[in-house]
This record gives C-alpha cells, structure tokens and sequence, in this order.
C-alpha cells in the first residue's frame, strides 16, 4: 500500500470511529483528492489571508497526499475569486480561500453580486478568526485612542486612514470608530496590504486599520504604533496594547478566513475536507505558528462554520447601512 493509500485509509477509519463519517464518505475518500487541488484566494500574496493559507494548505497537502495549490486572485472586495469558484465544478477540485469580505459584501453589492452567497458557496472550515487593530505612524501626535478623539475632533476631516479597500472590515472599522467617537476621518482605500503598510511607515498616510498578524512584525520593529486592537481581551502577541472598547465600550471588529466550495460539491468530501482541517490546526508545528502570527483558530464543523456565516452577514448588513457605506 502506498503512504497516500496508508493516510486515506487512516484517515477513513479515524472517521469512523468518530462517528463523523457520512453516507458516501468512504468512496469520497476514496477517491479524492486524486490530483492537485486549486484554492484560488481572494486576496493579495503576503497579506494575512494568504499566509495563513499557505500554512493551513501546506497541513492539509501533507494530510491528504496531494497539493492544495494557492492561486492568488484579488480584486473588487473579493468577488472576482469568488465567482471564479461559484461558476467551477462542483468535484472539489477548485475551493474559495476567502476572508471578511465574504459577510460584507452581500450588503456592499446587493444584485449587482454576480453570485448568490448562501446559494453558490458552501462553507468548509473557519480558519481563523482576529481582531482588527489601528496603526499610526511612529510621529503621528496621538498616541492613545483618547487622544486621536480629541486630536481628531479638533481636525474634523483632516486626518487620514488607509484599509485595504472600500467594503473591508478594516473600512467598517473606520466607519465605525467614526460613528461611536464622533470623528470624520477620511478613508483612503488600498488594493493591497503591503502597500497601505509601507505608506503608514513612511508617513504618507498617518493611520491605518489592520489586523493583529499585520500588527506583530509592525509592533516588533517598532516600525510604527500599535494604538489599539479591537477585540475585548488583552492579546498576548500585542503586549501593552489596549482594546479600542477601553474608550468606546462594546467596539470589537474581527477579521476572519475560511475554506468553501461551489454549490452541489458532494457533503461527504466538504465532511472530510471539515475533518482533515481540523487535524491540521491541531498539530503543534502549525499551532505555533498561527498562534505567532496572532492568528486565532478553533475546531469548528461545517455547521457552526454556516452559522458564524449567517451572524457575519447580520452584523455587517447593519454596519453598512448605519455607515451608508456604497461602491459606485
């Protein structure tokens, strides 16, 4: 028996044991994957997105005996990688590697969406789950959320922060600090992360909403300030540095990531696919690293994965509205 033979078998008989296993699971496995997989991201090489595929993909290529290829394909918020999949085969040979975005922009586009969310793409795993942060360059004045308040209540519509793009979590957090401080900061959109941090650092653009991976080589280099992140916990990987929700109580904003396929993609092969990633994020080699770079991970099945998708598209849906967020 061959080593790719030896892990499907493994892996079948793990499933089994475990009760996971689904009519039909047993020729999934079987069978696939026979061939390299295509993951087309949404998003830019070497943001957050991307990394942490790379890493999660390079577990699962090892756990089930073939590549899991990264195919890099970002534009318009992610719905250009999205619809390159929704309209794919649906034989699990081509998946979405997508992040926030994902819950954004049902509400962003509304029925100029060329695909259906909930119908055309099936949720896999959750991968990660962070809080955003906000940077500010090195001799930016403030240098606490009070203070960029009042700073920025003196300079209504003076001051400037980049996110990766219109519609991105790091836009809505934005918006929403503007909405609960009371500010006019104005937006200015990047197509890609390294762009927007290379223009924080050089001081062209004073702040920046990022995520915490983002932050931790930022904060380490002491390239810039870590003002703030947006979670409700102090982060380990961020020492020192406080919740936006220590000023304006309740503010939180996350950015996640996660696996899908097409619509009719067969249960059993998305239950296995569930199951293998759930391994991978176990292992301690890639623990450790998700884990250094501030990438969040928990077990999650298929179904808790849908749900964390329905209360997303709630969630953004009123931070679109309440901002009056639009793309022209």
């Amino acid at each position: 028996m061959t080593v790719t033979a030896t892990r499907r078998a493994a892996l079948g008989a793990l499933l089994a044991a475990s009760g996971l296993a689904a009519p039909g699971l047993a020729r999934a496995q079987g069978s696939y994957p026979a061939r390299s997989v295509r993951v087309v991201n949404a998003y830019s090489p070497g943001g957050t997105a991307d990394v942490v595929s790379r890493i999660v993909l390079a577990g699962l290529s090892a756990r089930l005996g073939q590549q899991f290829v990264v195919e890099n394909r970002p534009g318009a918020a992610g719905t250009v990688a999205a619809q390159a999949v929704a309209r794919a085969p649906a034989d699990g040979y081509t998946l979405l590697y997508d992040a926030t975005a994902h819950s954004v922009n049902p509400s962003l586009f509304g029925s100029r969406l060329p695909y259906e969310t909930r119908r055309d793409l099936m949720p896999v795993f959750l991968t990660m789950v962070t809080p955003n942060t906000l940077h500010a360059t090195k001799e930016f004045p403030a240098h606490s959320v009070p203070e960029l308040v009042a700073l920025a209540k003196e300079k209504p519509g003076q001051l400037d922060c980049s996110s990766t793009g219109i519609g991105t979590v790091q836009h809505v957090s934005l918006e929403l600090f503007n909405h609960r401080a009371g500010t006019q900061i104005n937006h200015v959109p990047y197509r890609e992360f390294g762009a927007a941090r290379n223009d924080l650092i050089s001081g062209r653009v004073p702040l920046q909403f990022s995520n915490v991976p983002g932050s931790v080589p930022i904060f380490a280099a002491k390239d810039a300030q870590v003002m703030a992140h947006c979670g409700l916990s102090p982060l380990s990987v961020l020492p020192g540095v406080p919740a936006i929700a220590d000023t304006l109580p309740g503010f939180e904003t996350y950015e996640w990531n996660g696996l899908f396929t097409p619509a009719g993609t067969d249960p059993a092969l998305i239950s296995l696919l569930n199951t293998a990633l759930n391994a991978v994020i176990r292992e301690p080699a890639v623990t450790e690293r998700l884990l250094t770079l501030g990438a969040l991970t928990r077990p999650n099945t298929v179904e808790e994965f849908a749900a964390f998708r329905e209360q997303q598209i709630a969630f953004f849906a009123d931070m679109v509205r309440m901002a009056n967020i639009r793309i022209d």
